[in-house]
């Protein structure tokens, strides 16, 4: 019985990514580099005083070795689905080694042989046992290195991938989560305000055109707050003016409001249409409840690093409910969702009454 393992990306569908070449490269450079040096010492050391024949005989067996690695890197791309399994990958990559290492000898030796005939100096060398022998050892040696450091760079590729790919995925689900949570007028005010448009349109016609054109911004910024989850504080306090202007209208006498924004707080991002709920419970729960006027204040302020909006009501003296309605509840997703810890949503009870509202989200000074 098999066992289930995760799958790994590969790291390109049809060639070896540039990265990955370039990092084989190098590896391969230095090790051919440090081949010539030990094989010119050792030549050295045995009396050789020809300078250039280490270099030919390393050379050689570069070039040959090169020439077969190319082949394997090739061949290893219909054996990345193996990468979480090691021991298939080597297995089926070094399944041609005996042949592998027959060639590597014959092509080397061949080039060997033809370079010192064109300058006319006859090749010396062992028995063939003992040079098939050298030739393997190195050959076993050398290819198991390439193998491993393949093995590794075609994995952490793969990994990458793979990571790249789970966080496109993570980032593709939370603007999906954006859009979802995003809070959208409510149909009750919206027919109120069209209610109270409509009784303007014949006492007041300018008014009622001025509150018609507040409203067409908020269902504009409503309908594209799921591609435009943040935007500037001042965007969304321009937005809260026109739904505050709809609300004091239609309540008329029932209501004061009152501003209070710091400076320099206007590029400070906030969630679009974040503030509208905080207001909008104002009224539904407070102002349409109650025939005594009502004191609401709009506040923003920053404390170091974080942004501090508060919509405070002086209203009745309440029970907190013990959990949150839809708005706020979106809101609040949403704020975990852009901000993470450091986006934060209060609702705190006033003791003569009434509630403040406070969002905080982050605002580098």
């Amino acid at each position: 019985m098999e066992t289930a393992s995760l799958p790994i990306a590969t790291p390109t569908a049809d060639r070896p990514p540039r990265r990955l070449l370039r990092r084989l490269l190098w590896v391969w450079a230095v090790f051919w580099l440090l081949m010539l040096v030990t094989g010119s010492q050792e030549y050295m050391w045995t009396g050789g005083h020809r300078l250039w024949q280490p270099v030919v005989d390393n050379g050689t067996a570069a070039l040959a070795a090169t020439g077969l690695a190319a082949w394997q890197m090739r061949r290893a791309r219909r054996f990345d689905h193996l990468l979480n399994q090691p021991l298939r990958w080597f297995v089926h990559m070094w399944a041609w080694m005996p042949l592998q290492l027959i060639g590597f000898v014959a092509v080397m030796y061949a080039m060997r042989f033809a370079f010192y005939t064109l300058v006319g100096i006859p090749v010396r060398h062992g028995p063939w046992l003992e040079v098939l022998t050298y030739e393997t050892t190195r050959f076993v040696l050398f290819f198991g290195l390439l193998g491993g450091v393949h093995f590794g760079l075609r994995s952490y590729e793969g990994w990458a991938a793979e990571r790249l790919r789970a966080e496109r995925q993570a980032h593709e689900m939370r603007q999906a989560q954006l859009a979802q949570l995003t809070q959208q007028l409510q149909p009750h005010f919206l027919f109120n305000a069209l209610n109270t448009i409509s009784s303007l349109i014949h006492d007041d016609p300018d008014m009622a055109d001025r509150l018609l054109t507040r409203l067409a911004s908020l269902l504009r910024a409503a309908t594209d707050a799921s591609q435009r989850p943040e935007h500037a504080l001042r965007d969304e306090l321009r937005l809260l003016e026109s739904y505050a202007e709809i609300m004091v209208c239609r309540f008329a006498d029932r209501v004061e409001l009152t501003w209070a924004i710091g400076d320099g707080l206007g590029d400070c991002t906030v969630p679009t249409l974040g503030l509208q709920p905080l207001l909008e419970n104002c009224f539904r729960h407070v102002v349409e409840q109650r025939s005594a006027r009502t004191r609401i204040a709009i506040r923003a302020q920053r404390f170091d690093d974080v942004l501090r909006v508060e919509i405070e009501n002086d209203g009745d003296i309440v029970p907190m409910p013990e959990r949150r309605g839809v708005g706020l509840g979106n809101l609040e997703r949403r704020l975990e969702s852009l901000y993470g810890s450091r986006g934060r949503l209060e609702l705190i009870p006033r003791p003569e009454g009434g509630l403040v509202a406070r969002m905080e989200v982050p605002c580098a000074p």
